[in-house]
C-alpha cells in the first residue's frame, strides 16, 4: 500500500525555518529519522520510505506554496495513489503554537497552498495534519509573520512537536485516520 505524504513549503534559504515551512521541517525530520535523503525529481524533492510494509512517498513541492496543487496532482498520478491515502502537512496560524490537529478532510481555511491543492486535484476530501504556529501578530501583517523564525522560546520545543507529527504520520499510515486522529488530536 503507497502513501503520499506532503509537506508544504517555499524552496529557497530565503524561507528555511521560517512557520509557514513546517511542513518542510516536519517532512525533513522524518526522512532522517528513516534514514533516507530526498532527491530533486519533477515537481519537488522527493523520498520513499518503508514502515511495515507501507511505502510512504514524501514530498515536498518545489512549486512555491501558493502552487502546490500541480506537484501534489503529478505524483499522485505518478505513483498511482489514491487521494484518501494522502496527507498533506501544513501550517495553521489559527491554532497556538506546537497544536496539531489532523483532519480527514475540510475548507482551507484561508491557507493558499490547500486552496491550491483543492483547487487542481478536484475536491478537499484529504487529509491534513495542520501545525499550529499561532497567530500573534497584528492587522495586516501575516505575511511576515508566517515568512518570520519562530522565536528562541518555541525554537527550543519544535524538536519536540515535530517528533509528534512524524508519530502521527506513521499512525496514519498504519493504523488509519480515524484512530490516528483519536489518539492525537487531544494532546
Amino acid at each position: 500500500m503507497k502513501y503520499l505524504i506532503v509537506g508544504l513549503g517555499n524552496i529557497g534559504s530565503e524561507y528555511e525555518n521560517t512557520r509557514h515551512n513546517i511542513g518542510f521541517n516536519v517532512l525533513d525530520a522524518f526522512a532522517k529519522a528513516s534514514n533516507t535523503v530526498f532527491t530533486d525529481r519533477r515537481y519537488g524533492a522527493v523520498a520513499e520510505v518503508k514502515v511495515k510494509g507501507r511505502t510512504l512517498v514524501l514530498l515536498k513541492p518545489s512549486t512555491y506554496m501558493n502552487l502546490s496543487g500541480n506537484a501534489v496532482r503529478y505524483w499522485l498520478q505518478q505513483e498511482k495513489i489514491p487521494v484518501e491515502n494522502m496527507l498533506i502537512i501544513v501550517d495553521d496560524i489559527s491554532l497556538p503554537f506546537g497544536t496539531l490537529r489532523l483532519r480527514p478532510k475540510g475548507s482551507d481555511a484561508g491557507h493558499n497552498g490547500l486552496k491550491d491543492v483543492a483547487r487542481v486535484v478536484g475536491n478537499e476530501n484529504y487529509a491534513r495534519l495542520r501545525f499550529g504556529v499561532g497567530g500573534d501578530f497584528p492587522r495586516g501583517a501575516q505575511v511576515d509573520y508566517v515568512l518570520g523564525q519562530f522565536p528562541p522560546e518555541e525554537r527550543a520545543k519544535l524538536p519536540e512537536r515535530i517528533d509528534i507529527a512524524c508519530d502521527i504520520i506513521k499512525s496514519f499510515c498504519l493504523a488509519g485516520i480515524a484512530l490516528t486522529m483519536n489518539q492525537f488530536n487531544k494532546k
